[in-house]
């Protein structure tokens, strides 16, 4: 039912001019006003609908500066609305008005609802896209929603972790939850789950300071997965950039996935966890010229996507979905800004993650580090100091640019990721690339006056295989995905240990446990921040799967009832091992020269050694068939602080890895690096573990694909 023009809905019936500024619908106590931008609109009615859909128009009676706006008395939260935009419909000039599709507002606190994907949500007739299509979309579309802005956080305040003191776990909000047997049915897959009290002690128990959630933007579901029984369960395709996605909420109001969402943040932080956001502000989920009119489309194409130059109807396309937000626009930076304000100062978020961050950077055409949007991000006095990880790439020209983003942001290392996988699966000539990678990375970062931690380490992320199925698989197995096993990447840089999938081969499984615990050891004790991925503590698989992008299932959740006890106590184990030592978490580069006051002019701070005790020649390192390295770091004078403000002084370490097919037998560093030497990690099979104290300057015998953690026990003086 439509009512246009009607009666206002409201116990006074009154509407007034409002403000155009902020954009979106907010809410007073007493009413709300409505603002939306648009450049190319000639009329824009604001649509509000009743609990049973039926819908009243209103045209906003103000515009000041392309923002079109009204307040009306007695609107309260709860409230679903929408817009309708009247303007030119020429797609070969970039316009795509049209009044018969109501829209989301791109500011929008809360959306409630589901896209029934038909004929009425795309502006043109199917099998024919140069035709235009009038069927009213209301009925099909989810709605905007007015939020209650108000909630009691109480002492929240953020944990405010240093990048150094960082463990960064990236998980899922459904998957993380959805079969833990300890949590509560009805809160499973929810944020209320994230924050119950058995996560939070999990996540401690690992050593998480911050937890990086995919995304909780609310996002659509593609009609292509919906109509093969699928759906984009990992939600890289953003609809809604101020909304937290009500497909994770156990509310049933509309908006209530406001409020729970600040409720998780609030329990995370009183836990000290850090919450850090994945955001997708590359694209959206309109995307190409044959994709619906959902939102901003509708709104004002041309200022909110990049469209090729010569020809207007199409989209730039640097994401592969099909557009690219128009980051040289000012409103859509705008809009960028205001939403990432938006997430810190009201819903108290630490930071975010940036997909594809490169596409942000592209103010024209090329990456370019000097981009408005790094400098509004730099000058923000909010946005700028929280925590800010970009994913350094994208699929358009001189995307990949690991290593060229501001000395503000940290990085996903891709070449951490690429280098720690090559070197424990034996490839050839990457014991130096793993030297740069364990240490810290710097000739990625430091030339631009960055620190080790500009690099977020990490072997496994989302996108790809599990750290079960990295050492499991060489092939990826994506039937499931209704795609003929071609999506997903192929150069997955795995090893299968000698069987490809399960296997009852005990030899094979204690290998494959062996590599788990190196890349987790090597991963945790590097120089940066390391991100582990949900699950990989515990043994989780997908099968082989290694892009499970559209699978909610069993086969991308965590399976609580499989847990590999041994591999989360070891991976414990390691991570208090750097939480309490700061030589594995440094705030400079390594320098090589002397430190402390050992020996003549003092030891340097790291040295490497070959498996027979000599330091590491250029040729040691140019030796491609070389599979084994020792480290000394030297923990003697890095200042660091307790809780208490008070310098604390850390001891040594010497770690020696082994990715080669054979026992090893390393001599350790002369006796001046350290008198003596305790075992503190082994990697290898309980039987074959070293002696647990080593004189210095002794032998001990590494096992193959293996890596052993020494620490100092005295020194001389």
């Amino acid at each position: 039912m439509t009512r246009a023009d009607a009666p206002l809905p409201t116990p006074t019936g009154e509407l007034w001019p409002g403000k155009a500024y902020p954009l979106g619908a907010t809410y007073d106590g007493a009413g709300t006003n409505f603002a939306l931008f648009s450049e190319v609109a000639e009329r824009v009615e604001l649509c509000l609908f009743d609990a049973d859909g039926t819908e009243t128009r209103i045209t906003l009676p103000e515009v000041d500066y392309f923002v079109w706006h009204g307040y009306i008395p007695g609107i309260e939260p709860g409230q679903r609305y929408g817009y309708r935009v009247h303007g030119a419909y020429e797609p070969e000039a970039g316009l795509r008005c049209n009044p018969n599709k109501l829209l989301l507002d791109p500011y929008a606190k809360a959306i409630d609802g589901t896209f029934e994907w038909n004929q009425s949500l795309f502006s043109y007739n199917f099998g024919d896209p140069d035709s235009r299509n009038d069927d009213d979309s209301a009925a099909s579309m989810p709605k905007s929603v007015v939020i209650n802005p108000f909630f009691d956080w109480g002492n929240d305040r953020p944990p405010e972790h240093e990048y150094a003191d960082t463990v960064i776990y990236e998980a899922h909000v459904k998957g993380l939850t959805q079969t833990h047997p300890d949590i509560p049915e009805q809160i499973r897959g929810t944020y209320t789950g994230v924050a119950h009290p058995v996560m939070i002690e999990h996540l401690k128990s690992l050593g998480v300071t911050a937890i990086e959630l995919m995304p909780v933007h609310h996002f659509a579901n593609d009609s292509t997965l919906v109509d093969k029984g699928l759906s984009n369960y990992w939600g890289y395709n953003t609809i809604g950039f101020f909304a937290p996605d009500f497909k994770y909420t156990s509310s049933t109001s509309p908006g209530g996935q406001v409020q729970e969402f600040k409720a998780m943040v609030r329990a995370l932080h009183e836990a000290g966890i850090e919450v850090i956001l994945d955001v997708v502000y590359n694209h959206t989920a309109e995307g190409n010229h044959m994709g619906p009119t959902l939102s901003m489309r509708g709104i004002d194409n041309p200022a909110y996507y990049r469209l090729v130059d010569d020809d207007k109807q199409y989209y730039m396309d640097y994401t592969g979905t099909g557009n690219s937000l128009n980051v040289g626009h000012p409103h859509a930076l705008q809009l960028i800004m205001d939403s990432l304000r938006y997430w810190v100062t009201e819903m108290h978020v630490d930071g975010f993650r940036f997909d594809l961050a490169s596409t942000l950077a592209r103010e024209f055409y090329d990456v370019d580090r000097l981009a408005a949007f790094f400098e509004l991000v730099q000058q923000d006095p909010v946005v700028s100091q929280v925590k800010l990880i970009a994913e350094p790439w994208d699929v358009g020209p001189g995307g990949y640019q690991v290593g060229g983003f501001p000395p503000q942001w940290t990085e996903w290392n891709g070449k951490y990721r690429d280098t720690v996988r090559d070197f424990w699966r034996g490839e050839p000539a990457t014991l130096d690339e793993f030297a740069y990678r364990l240490s810290g990375s710097a000739d990625l970062y430091e030339h631009t006056g960055r620190r080790p931690v500009a690099s977020i380490n990490f072997v496994i992320a989302h996108d790809g295989f599990t750290l079960r199925d990295l050492v499991s698989y060489n092939e990826k197995h994506n039937e499931a995905n209704g795609e003929d096993n071609n999506d997903g990447e192929s150069h997955n840089r795995s090893w299968n240990c000698g069987a490809e999938g399960p296997t009852d081969d005990a030899g094979i499984t204690a290998l494959r446990a062996r590599q788990e615990r190196n890349f987790l050891t090597t991963l945790l004790l590097s120089q940066g921040v390391p991100m582990i991925c949900h699950g990989d503590e515990l043994g989780r698989t997908q099968q082989g799967n290694n892009n499970g992008y559209c699978q909610d299932s069993e086969l991308t959740w965590i399976d609580w009832d499989a847990v590999d006890t041994d591999l989360l106590a070891f991976t414990r184990v390691v991570s208090a091992l750097r939480a309490n030592h700061p030589v594995f978490r440094r705030r400079r580069f390594f320098s090589g020269k002397p430190v402390g006051r050992r020996g003549q002019g003092g030891l340097p701070d790291i040295a490497w050694f070959a498996p027979d005790g000599s330091e590491m020649s250029d040729e040691d390192w140019g030796a491609g068939f070389s599979k084994s390295v020792a480290v000394f770091l030297n923990g003697h004078g890095i200042p660091d602080r307790d809780a208490r403000g008070q310098r604390v002084l850390d001891d040594s370490f010497v770690l020696c890895f082994n990715a080669h097919y054979e026992a090893i037998e390393f001599t350790l560093p002369p006796k001046e690096f350290g008198a003596a030497w305790q075992l503190v990690v082994f990697t290898g099979p309980e039987e074959e573990t070293p002696a647990d104290e080593v004189p210095g300057g002794g032998t001990l015998t590494v096992d193959a694909h293996s890596a052993v953690v020494l620490q100092a026990l005295s020194a001389e003086a």
